[in-house]
C-alpha cells in the first residue's frame, strides 16, 4: 500500500505544495518534491525577503537555535514540518516519508509528476531567488 508520489513544484505556490505533501504523507504515501528552486511565494519581494531574514536572525543568546534553513529544499521541508505534528509518532513517521530536491534527479525524470500549478495574478518570488538574497 506504500504508494510513491512525485510532486513538481515548478511555478506552484510554496504553501500549497507543502500542504499537499503533508496531507499525502499523513495518508501513508512516500512523497518526493522536485524542483523546489522554482516554487513561488506570493507577495511583494521586499516584504517576503525581510520576513525570511528576520526568521533567520531570530536566535537565543547562546546561538543554539532556532535554526532556520537557507536552501530552497530545506525551506520546503521545514514548511512541510510545520504542517505535521512531528513531535508525535504519526507526524514523525509522515515527516520521514517526505524528500525534497532542488532539481529533478535522474531517477525521477521519467516518472509521472503531480503539478499544482495555477494561474497567478499576484506578485511572486521564486524560492531559489529568495535563498540567494538571504
Amino acid at each position: 500500500m506504500n504508494q510513491k508520489i512525485v510532486i513538481d513544484a515548478t511555478d506552484s505556490i510554496f504553501g500549497r505544495v507543502a500542504a499537499y505533501a503533508a496531507k499525502q504523507s499523513l495518508l501513508g504515501k512516500s512523497v518526493t518534491i522536485v524542483n523546489c528552486n522554482d516554487a513561488l511565494i506570493s507577495g511583494q519581494k521586499s516584504t517576503t525577503i525581510e520576513k525570511y531574514k528576520k526568521l533567520r536572525t531570530r536566535k537565543s543568546s547562546t546561538l543554539k537555535g532556532p535554526n532556520f534553513p537557507k536552501h530552497p529544499e530545506r525551506l520546503m521541508k521545514r514548511a512541510v514540518r510545520g504542517m505535521l505534528s512531528y513531535t508525535q509518532g504519526r507526524g514523525l513517521a509522515a515527516f520521514k516519508r517526505v524528500i525534497c530536491y532542488n532539481e529533478t534527479p535522474a531517477e525521477f525524470e521519467s516518472v509521472e509528476k503531480i503539478s499544482l500549478k495555477r494561474p497567478i495574478k499576484t506578485r511572486t518570488i521564486k524560492l531559489g531567488e529568495l535563498s540567494k538574497r538571504l
